[in-house]
């Protein structure tokens, strides 16, 4: 393999690539060699970075197929560098990162996991004690394994499941914030895995609350994922779990995504909890705890969830795209002395800062639950947190292509130069305040009455295009102002926005 084989690999802070044959025009790219390369770059990289010459290095894997095969390379990879491996079996990706926090179990940690992505699609995480790599880290990593220089060694291998201690902990913040042994009795809560590493969150840490879990569903792993992507931004997926609660008369919904590092959720009358509810619902649990706190989530969020931070006493503060990036966006403000407690995604990554910032769809809805049974308890309706959450009436997010073989990334900031300067210029349309990525346009009640966000993709030739407006047909009316200016780019696809503006 060359430098730039392993540098292809890399997707922003993970390793990822094809691992399974057989898909038309989606060659291997995960191969063994490239396995046991990055296992063997990791093991020096980690043996440098914590000052341990032979470092334990645990590997946990979710349900995809080829689960087995990379975690047996990464072992061989580790040990031949005279590294020690500790193989925890089926795991989430927060618990492999929480299981650097036990004294004596290891120095670092690998997750196989491709998240979301098809079932041919594997690739590996990387955890120290202080946190997940960064992309420069990863870079790193990966032109240490293309360099191919790595010591001779015999270290050992040995297992550890540590799911089981993982859940326990969760289960023990639950009765120390309620005060009680069962918290959750009389809740039937319904948990939607879609068959990745998630279905442990029933048996062990609903049941021993005192929960129903009745209807929860595609508990078991299963890489061919037959069921549904476990995704909760995926439409089919927030259907199937949508249904569940509704036909089992459920208090609550939980779906995971394959590695539990996301999570959404549903209300009792089968409403999806997803995207700006639930991070409204989340920002309403800890201003509660103490007001005045900055709120950092992406740029894709509403105005509706600005005003509704804002009404309970927050900050809202957008921040560019990518879960590191508003992590490190939160811990930025914290620095400054501007007490931050949450980082979110509309995609459903949370992380904490009273849980090392740690993007884990667990701790979230652990969290959720922990209202739960406190509204409960005073007769109160969980969803009451956020009825005055202002929502669009209308939203939309529609992702044009480049040609095929184009400089997508060049064009792509000139597409929005350009944009940026003809907003200027245009009446009823003004650039929002607040952008931090791509171009955001406030549209007034003659052009939509809503805003729209233009941006590139962080790692596709792709370019989103999110619409909300806060009347019946404004979509349609801002989509058909947008045609107008991206319809003269011959190397954009805006089939999708003709489409939208006939419907």
């Amino acid at each position: 393999m060359t430098q730039q084989d392993f540098i292809r690999l890399r997707n922003g802070t993970d390793v990822r690539g094809t691992a399974l044959a057989g898909v038309k025009d989606d060659p291997v790219t995960l191969t063994d060699e490239a396995v046991l390369c990055i296992a063997k770059a990791f093991c020096v990289w980690a043996a440098q970075k914590t000052g341990v010459a032979a470092p334990t290095i645990a590997i946990g894997h979710d349900s995809r197929l080829s689960a087995d095969r990379i975690v047996s390379l990464a072992a061989e990879g580790i040990a031949a560098c005279g590294g020690n491996v500790l193989l925890t079996g089926l795991s989430s990706t927060p618990s492999m990162f929480m299981l650097l926090q036990e004294e004596g179990l290891a120095d670092a940690s690998i997750m196989v996991t491709a998240s979301h992505l098809p079932y041919q699609k594997n690739g590996l995480k990387f955890f120290l004690k202080e946190g997940g790599l960064e992309g420069t880290d990863v870079a790193e990593v990966l032109e240490l394994a293309a360099k191919g220089a790595f010591p001779q060694g015999k270290g050992t291998v040995s297992s550890h499941s540590y799911i089981e201690k993982y859940a326990a902990d969760l289960v023990k913040k639950v009765r120390a914030a309620c005060g009680e042994e069962k918290p959750l009795t009389g809740k039937r809560i319904v948990v939607d895995a879609g068959n990745g590493a998630g279905g442990f969150y029933a048996d062990l840490v609903l049941k021993p609350l005192g929960a129903d879990t009745t209807g929860s569903q595609f508990l078991d792993p299963d890489g061919n994922f037959p069921n549904h992507i476990p995704n909760p931004e995926n439409e089919q997926a927030m259907r199937s779990v949508c249904e569940a609660v509704r036909s089992n008369n459920a208090d609550f919904g939980i779906i995971f995504d394959t590695d539990v590092d996301r999570a959404g959720a549903v209300s009792p009358d089968g409403e999806e909890i997803n995207r700006n509810r639930l991070i409204a619902l989340i920002s309403a649990i800890l201003l509660r705890e103490r007001p005045g706190a900055y709120i950092v989530t992406d740029s894709v969020t509403s105005d509706g969830l600005t005003q509704f931070i804002r009404a309970h006493g927050g900050i809202h503060h957008r921040f560019k795209r990518g879960y590191k990036n508003v992590i490190n966006e939160s811990k930025r403000l914290n620095a400054e002395g501007k007490y931050s407690p949450l980082a979110i995604e509309t995609s459903g990554h949370a992380a904490l800062k009273e849980n090392y910032f740690l993007d884990d769809g667990a701790y979230l809805v652990t969290r959720l639950l922990i209202a739960l049974a406190g509204c409960a308890k005073e007769g109160k309706d969980l969803m009451a947190l956020i009825a005055d959450l202002p929502e669009p009436a209308e939203a939309a997010e529609i992702r044009l292509n480049f040609a095929p073989g184009t400089d997508f990334k060049s064009l792509g900031a000139g597409v929005l130069d350009e944009f940026r300067a003809y907003v200027a210029e245009t009446d009823g349309l003004s650039l929002a305040p607040d952008s931090y990525e791509g171009v955001r346009v406030n549209f007034d009640k003659d052009h939509g009455e809503g805003w729209a966000l233009v941006r590139m993709s962080l790692h596709e030739p792709i370019m989103p295009v999110n619409v909300e407006s806060n009347r019946a047909g404004g979509t349609e009316v801002i989509v058909a102002e947008l045609l107008a200016f991206l319809g003269k780019y011959s190397f954009l696809d805006t089939a999708k926005l003709k489409n939208y503006h006939k419907e």
